[in-house]
């Protein structure tokens, strides 16, 4: 967790993703760069522009809102006693990379060259270019997603939860996460029993492996009642007040996922803490 990656645009969360994305890095000693996302422009959009507003007015402001965006995400690291990177310079620091191409996808690409990437988590509200964003970083990217709640708390990977459903996708968000797990003060792998498990490993099993990790995992136990799964996945995370949840995401199809709800789209959409998903 060296390297973060914070996509910055006009959105009302975006200052919990800076606020986390500090909180990492001043954990970890982490290399925190910023760019400009800039969404792709639809076809009827640019139609519109055609026949009335010129194309070129349009480019200029968004590079007046990518400026300020630039010059937003600046004070906001300064003012946080992150200084930016030079040849010498100690850690935590970041930098801005600001030639970006258009384009949601681009997320997921170059988010390649970074060991995590902070983004705003989602709601039921969210518009579909925020949701496209975070897709691209988990589907494309190959690397973790930390989704930001709206309150961020104090402390960041000092007491994890980890909700065990059997799932390649769980197991793979577990060894992203290895370097925060080593970090935390607890660590606590949730099972739900009546969930949506998939065939795999037991949780006792994913425990053993954790502890010979010398990771001190404790395994804890709960209903699924009258619950999705989401839901008690939550209810359990505020239970043990943890500061970060580790979740494998779209164990069951995304597009099922989307039409008839699922663990992973009921805890980005409601989560009130961070969470680290992989897929």
């Amino acid at each position: 967790m060296k390297t973060i990656l914070v996509p910055i645009y006009n959105m009302a969360m975006m200052t919990s993703a800076l606020e986390v994305a500090v909180r990492l890095a001043q954990r970890t000693g982490a290399y925190v760069e910023g760019f400009p996302l800039r969404f792709s422009i639809p076809q009827y959009v640019v139609a519109e522009l055609a026949t009335g507003l010129s194309l070129d007015s349009y480019h200029e402001r968004s590079e007046e809102e990518i400026a300020e965006l630039r010059r937003s995400f600046e004070a906001f690291m300064l003012k946080h006693e992150v200084p930016k990177a030079t040849a010498s310079s100690n850690r935590p620091c970041f930098d801005w990379f600001d030639n970006a191409p258009e384009g949601e996808d681009f997320v997921g690409s170059y988010g390649r060259a970074f060991d995590i990437i902070v983004m705003p988590r989602s709601d039921v509200d969210a518009a579909g270019p925020h949701r496209r964003v975070i897709e691209s970083a988990l589907f494309e990217s190959g690397r973790p997603v930390l989704l930001a709640p709206p309150d961020v708390p104090r402390s960041i990977a000092t007491n994890i939860v980890i909700h065990w459903n059997g799932s390649t996708e769980q197991a793979r968000a577990n060894a992203f996460a290895m370097p925060l797990l080593r970090l935390a003060e607890r660590v606590t792998l949730l099972r739900v029993i009546g969930g949506q498990d998939v065939a795999g490993p037991s949780a006792d099993q994913i425990v053993r492996q954790l502890q010979y990790n010398d990771i001190p995992a404790k395994l804890v136990s709960v209903e699924l009642g009258d619950r999705n799964t989401g839901e008690a996945v939550l209810d359990a995370a505020r239970a043990q007040g943890c500061d970060l949840l580790i979740k494998g995401a779209f164990t069951r199809n995304r597009l099922r996922q989307m039409i008839f709800g699922g663990a992973t789209s009921h805890v980005m959409e409601h989560a009130d803490l961070p969470v680290l998903l992989a897929h």
